[in-house]
Order: C-alpha cells, then structure tokens, then sequence
C-alpha cells in the first residue's frame, strides 16, 4: 500500500488537497488578459497551486523560479530552455533567427537537459527583450502562453535595473498572462504596492492562507481511514491542532503518521512517534542552522517556541522589530494574525533543548 501524502516538491492530482475557491479564482484571471501576484509564506503551496490552475485551465505554460537566476543573462537563458522545453522547434526557429545576439543551444548528453547560452553583451537588457518577445510573438490573443515567475521578490537582488526593465517589456505585451509568486511579504507588498514601484498594480492581488480546517479534515480523514480505522478522527485533529492546517508540515507529519500506522502498528502514541521520527531526521540541520543566528535572534526563537511575551525589557521595541522582519524575509518567521515560527518541528526541536 502507498503513503498517500507528499511533501517537499510539487502537489499534484491526488497528492492535492482541494482550494476548490482559489482554483477557481486564477483560473478566472487566466480567463481574461489580467495578470495576477500571489503572496503566501514559504511552503503553503502556492506552487501547487498554480500549476493545478493552469492545467485546469488547460493552458501553455513556462515556469521560473527567480532565486536559481544569477544575472539578467542567466535569467534570459534559463526562461530561453523553459520555452524550448513546452514549444515546437519549427514554431521557434524563426524566432530565434530574428534575436540580436543569436544564442548555442546544446542537448546535454550526460543529463538530457537543454543548455542555452548567450555570448556576453554589453546591453544584457537586449537578451531579455529578445526572449521575450519570442514568448509574446509565439501566441495570439486566442492562444495566450501563461508565465509563472516563483520567487518574484529576487528580481531587486539579481539586478538593480531588472525591476524596469521587465516593466517596460511586460506592459508592452498581449499574448501573455503572468502569474508572479512570492513568500516575502514585506519585499512583494512593496514592489506591488508601492505608487513609485515600476510594477505598482501590476496585476490582481491575491494572498493565500492557510488551508480551511474542514477542507483538510476530509482530506485526512480518507487517508487516515484504512491504516487507523477508528482511529482517524482523532487522530486528524490532533494533527491540525499540532500543525495549525499549515499545507506543507500537515503533509509532512501525516506522511510519518501513515508509515508508523501502516509499519509499527504496535505504537500507541502515534503523533508522539512520527514526530520523534521527524526530529531524528533533522536534528543535524536544525543544528547548523540554530548555530547560524545571533544572539538575538536566538532569544527571539526561543521565547516563540515557548509562546511567550517578547516584550519583557531584555531588548529594545526596536530591535526585537527589527529581529522580527530579518526572521520573516529568511523564512524561519511567519506573520499571520500573530509572529510564529514557521517550521512546527523545528519549534518542537527547540523546546526539547529547553
């Protein structure tokens, strides 16, 4: 019998757990000629999400993830393969004849990956306009290619003049429907939101939440129901209650529950059990990055893994302000209607050093 829950990569076909609604409303973007941002923190499956949409929608996509790009001519390169990969040579061949710098494609023997490079340029800005307009004139308004950009805060890392530069090109465009993911808040708030940003209401403004708890409880319910028998109903809620209906750290700790049901039945306190087994998993990872904060930091993280006051005198309003946003744009901090530390078991980790 297979382990009916995934995590740690894409979420698909009975992998999924529902967002009937949400599917639903990308898709109604993808229907018209808008573009559509998408903010969560890291690991609620805002990827997943998309992808279910588009296929749905059975719609042409290309998919980048902005924090593997080093440079604008990397950038330029690597969507260059995304779209070699979905589209047929003969329809691209024209195209790519009309490109200033013309590019060497090669097919990696050793891996069978599709390497593109661009002679070095000057003016890298051209490599983009070039690409994309290859992207642009490849569809039709009856055909029109969706664009997924993962990670879309890393344009303001990867170059300072990349934020204008895909502005000018992308607003210029017809063909195309961009779908621009991020798990930064602050960064993806000010690059939409912001009046003197370049993309300022570039696109519909969606924020994905948790998922709903019934949603999820239905969800559980049916794959805990051959393993845990009369068990399952129980056990569902103590798994949201420990998870708070996080997508990714449910998947996680319901995938171990499964292997201990299914492989261990012996074991009474089965949460208990797959956690430790999790912990034991982790334990040199959480180490090195526990060894990676600063003192602050790691007063901060302890006082949230108790669920404590961090108001009590031992550092300035300011600095634990300031501690707060550096622990959010690293991931290890996520703001919902309360500061939370967003790996449950690295959370429980902490405790268990207490």
């Amino acid at each position: 019998m297979e382990n009916p829950f995934k995590f740690g990569s894409i979420v698909e076909n009975e992998f999924f757990t529902d967002r009937v609604k949400e599917v639903e409303y990308i898709c109604h973007y993808l229907n018209s000629r808008n573009h559509l941002v998408l903010i969560s923190p890291r690991r609620f499956g805002k990827s997943s999400l998309v992808l279910k949409a588009v296929k749905q929608a059975n719609r042409q996509y290309v998919r980048l993830n902005l924090q593997k790009i080093t440079s604008i001519s990397d950038f330029a390169e690597k969507l260059l393969a995304e779209v070699y990969h979905t589209h047929p040579w003969e329809k691209l061949k024209q195209q790519v004849m009309k490109f200033r710098i013309i590019p060497t494609i090669t097919n990696n023997q050793v891996t069978g990956a599709i390497e593109i490079g661009f002679q070095p340029t000057h003016d890298q800005r051209i490599l983009l306009e070039d690409v994309f307009a290859l992207m642009e004139n490849a569809h039709s308004e009856k055909d029109r290619l969706v664009v997924i950009l993962d990670e879309f805060q890393e344009i303001r890392a990867i170059s300072p003049i990349l934020e204008k530069t895909l502005r000018a090109i992308m607003q210029e465009q017809k063909h195309i429907n961009y779908i621009l993911l991020g798990s930064q808040e602050s960064m993806m708030t000010d690059i939409f939101e912001n009046v003197q940003s370049p993309f300022y209401h570039f696109g519909g403004l969606m924020r994905l939440q948790k998922l709903p708890r019934p949603e999820f409880e239905e969800y559980l319910q049916t794959r805990f129901e051959p393993v845990f028998h009369a068990k399952s109903a129980e056990l569902v809620q103590q798994v949201l209650d420990y998870t708070d209906c996080h997508p990714y750290y449910t998947q996680q700790l319901a995938f171990y529950m499964w292997q201990v049901g299914a492989y261990q039945p012996e074991k009474v306190a089965i949460m208990d059990a797959a956690i430790r087994d999790i912990l034991m998993t982790h334990d040199l990872g959480y180490e090195r990055i526990w060894l990676n904060f600063n003192r602050t930091d790691m007063w901060i993280l302890q006082r949230l893994a108790q669920k404590a006051e961090l108001q009590t005198g031992a550092y300035p309003t300011s600095t634990i302000y300031s501690a707060l946003k550096r622990l959010q744009r690293s991931g290890h901090v996520i703001y919902t209607d309360h500061y939370e530390i967003e790996d449950p078991f690295f959370r429980e980790w902490l405790l268990s050093r207490q």
